[in-house]
């Protein structure tokens, strides 16, 4: 407010009216260190294609257990220079530095409760397309149980390949950030993509076609196929659930909220175990293994058997005949092997930087049986006895990797380093010297 003396007029009309419009303005107009409103800037720039909850829709949703790999500085980047490969457009022109950087607190910051995505919401999601073409072989000139299916995380894309002349055969665009491990049926007709962002795909390999979609959780880790090929069982981390899918037309069969009494826990895993017709599920936040048989022709009588931990398991390789898994424990320190018959953890192994069992293979040596696994924070290759649990050998590598392949007919184990100065190497294991060759 401003005051004018009757007896004294000091300022001139002029002047107290320019001082009157900078007041006006200054009382309607932000100042500049006010903060940027960010809810606001993302209903207005974002929400359209991500959805004015963060849950997605055209585009990923922006939570923090979706955005885990991604570090905020490239966040930054990506909204003010956008992404080509995902058709995310450049804000960098339209919105100030403040302004970008306030988006990617919010979409960082974890949502206030649970949100919610059930059966209602699943299918709602979901797509069908009729196939174009009806045929009971495949419309191309290949050996139909050698193809490849090639995810492209780079620019989102699958590609399949013939296996023995190593030429494409077909390539598609794929839902945002798939999973690495695609499942197929036992045919190899029908393979079967999760998105991190939800999206469970069907593709028919001998049409060369997409057949349906269903987005059916918000943020899942990955997907199972029944060895019968009857269920699809996803893994979610959001929400806290397990979700049936009947594969024929990847309809809800039942959805599962995983709990206890006092805690509902994010989904590690799911995985297939076809001599026991069952799903086995790692749970993130609850210190038990769910095993669900599958035989029943009604998901919603499929039993749930809760086999408790004493540590959190978050990731499993299973024994060839699937009555022993070996999990690594949320301590860091150790695996942890569980009798799935006895329900019941019968070993301890030392195991530090996080092997990555999941992608471990088994081999004969010196007429034992053994499991070898690389360690996604160290640089080495763990070789364990399979019989009692001992540790036969550790192979220094160089540097952390994710996986090995091998085949029965080789001699030899193949291992890539994912970080690190000597990252994409290839490194040769020999089986019987337990050494890297080359």
């Amino acid at each position: 407010m401003i005051l004018l003396s009757p007896f004294r007029p000091i300022i001139q009309r002029r002047q107290f009216t320019g001082l009157l419009v900078i007041l006006l303005w200054s009382m309607t107009s932000p100042p500049a260190w006010a903060k940027p409103d960010a809810k606001a800037l993302f209903k207005t720039h974002c929400a359209e294609c991500h959805g004015e909850d963060r849950l997605g829709g055209a585009g990923p949703a922006l939570l923090p257990q979706n955005l885990h790999r991604l570090r905020k500085k490239k966040a930054i980047k990506a909204i003010t220079n956008g992404l080509e490969a995902a058709q995310m457009p450049a804000f960098g022109e339209v919105l100030g530095t403040d302004e970008i950087k306030s988006l990617v607190d919010l979409i960082f910051t974890p949502l206030p409760q649970m949100p919610v995505w059930g059966k209602r919401d699943i299918m709602a999601s979901r797509v069908l397309t009729p196939a174009s073409v009806k045929t009971g072989k495949p419309i191309w000139d290949a050996d139909p149980m050698n193809i490849f299916v090639v995810v492209e995380t780079g620019d989102h894309h699958v590609t399949i390949l013939n296996g023995d002349t190593f030429k494409p055969m077909f390539r598609f665009k794929s839902r945002y950030a798939l999973h690495g491990g695609p499942k197929f049926t036992s045919d190899g007709r029908y393979v079967f993509f999760g998105s991190r962002d939800g999206w469970v795909s069907k593709f028919d390999l001998y049409t060369l076609s997409l057949t349906a979609e269903i987005r059916a959780g918000i943020n899942i880790r990955n997907i199972a196929v029944s060895s019968d090929n009857r269920f699809l069982m996803v893994a979610n981390y959001l929400p806290h659930t397990l979700v049936v899918l009947n594969t024929s037309d990847l309809s809800v069969a039942r959805v599962i909220a995983v709990k206890d009494d006092k805690t509902s826990s994010r989904v590690s895993a799911v995985y297939n175990a076809p001599p026991r017709k069952s799903f086995i599920a790692a749970l993130k936040d609850l210190r038990e293994v769910w095993e669900i048989p599958y035989s029943s022709s009604n998901p919603a009588n499929f039993p749930i058997r809760r086999i408790k931990l004493d540590d959190y398991l978050d990731d499993f390789f299973f024994s060839q005949d699937y009555d022993k898994l070996i999990g690594t424990a949320r301590n860091g320190k150790n695996g942890q092997v569980i009798d799935l018959d006895r329900g019941k953890k019968i070993a301890t192994v030392p195991m530090s930087g996080m092997p990555h069992l999941g992608s471990g293979i088994t081999f004969d040596y010196k007429g034992r049986r053994v499991l070898a696994t690389q360690h996604i924070r160290e640089p080495k290759i763990t070789v364990i006895d399979m019989q009692d649990w001992s540790i036969v050998k550790t192979i220094p590598t160089k540097g952390p990797g994710f996986f090995l392949r091998s085949h029965e007919n080789t001699p030899y184990i193949w291992g890539g380093v994912f970080f690190g100065p000597n990252r994409d190497m290839m490194q040769i294991i020999d089986k019987r010297s337990l050494e890297i060759v080359r």
